[in-house]
């Protein structure tokens, strides 16, 4: 296992007499996001395979989880990510000893060159979010929670390309709480998965417009679109500044620091959004991300405050 079992916490500034608010704290993971989980299943598995090498297409996020779990399983790594990813992101990632190759505009173009690279027999492509096996490994935050918390209501999500959902479906239906409501949230200018909702299966957006680049995959995994259905559930959209306060406040709150991917999630109960308004205990999945400094987030505080002045 690679991953590590991370908090779930109270916070006691959120909740009320009627409603708790927890956060389950994978920001925390070794690889800053919850998508060590994942990768490192489909990485493990890969290994006893009698894979050498992992190629992954990724934003940020992926890529470095993967990377992570390459390294920590003596595999080598080629990690491709678009122009679109940090400087800073691609440092961090190429510190785990793997290759970063950048290609490409979008997510969806260094998709393509990964799948290019990754036809040598002795390879393993790595999908950002669509593959069973990384569901199952992220469906062990779920797990987690209900041994903290087995009377959950309701789990608030992020939604990029789906995964993270995925996992948490695939979680609560083998401890079988369909019965527990999902809110999954995106920001308006990559809600790929809420389009997807409307239309009944995926539908690809015509461009991705958003600081919450985490979430732009333009169009996600058919799966939990099928499935959410077998779930009470909300899908919620929020301004760019909706996520950048979620996280500036979290900031302030707990100290730590989360993409505006994750921010969108956390807005929800800053929000007091009328999607839990009914809800008894509530579960946050602070996803997290490495693309985010303490930087950015003075810079967002400051745009916030003189928005509000």
């Amino acid at each position: 296992m690679l991953h590590i079992k991370t908090p779930l916490i109270l916070h006691l500034g959120l909740s009320t007499p009627t409603r708790r608010i927890w956060l389950k704290m994978e920001n925390l993971q070794p690889s800053g996001s919850f998508k060590l989980r994942g990768m490192g299943f489909l990485c493990s598995q890969a290994k006893v395979q009698g894979k050498r090498r992992v190629v992954c297409p990724s934003g940020g996020n992926a890529g470095f989880a993967t990377a992570i779990a390459a390294a920590s399983l003596g595999l080598s790594a080629c990690i491709v990510v678009p122009h679109t990813t940090p400087e800073s992101t691609r440092a961090r990632i190429r510190k785990t000893g793997a290759e970063v190759i950048v290609h490409g505009k979008v997510w969806d173009e260094a998709n393509q060159r990964a799948i290019e690279l990754s036809r040598g027999a002795d390879t393993e492509y790595v999908p950002a979010f669509d593959h069973p096996v990384l569901w199952e490994g992220h469906s062990t935050l779920v797990d987690e929670v209900l041994e903290v918390c087995p009377q959950v209501d309701v789990i608030v999500t992020s939604v990029g390309g789906g995964g993270l959902l995925a996992g948490i479906l695939t979680g609560l239906m083998r401890h079988g709480r369909t019965d527990c409501r999902i809110i999954a949230c995106e920001t308006e200018g990559a809600a790929s998965f809420a389009a997807a909702m409307t239309a009944g299966h995926p539908v690809r957006l015509p461009r991705i417009d958003t600081v919450a680049t985490s979430l732009g995959a333009a169009k996600v995994a058919a799966w939990p679109v099928q499935h959410l259905r077998d779930f009470p559930h909300q899908c919620v959209v929020l301004s760019d500044e909706d996520a950048i306060m979620g996280v500036v406040r979290f900031a302030n709150d707990l100290r730590q620091l989360v993409e505006p991917a994750c921010g969108v999630s956390l807005a929800v109960a800053y929000l007091d959004h009328p999607a839990i308004a009914d809800a008894h205990d509530v579960v946050i999945v602070v996803c997290g991300g490495v693309s985010v400094s303490a930087q950015l987030v003075a810079g967002w505080a400051r745009l916030s405050a003189g928005k509000a002045n």
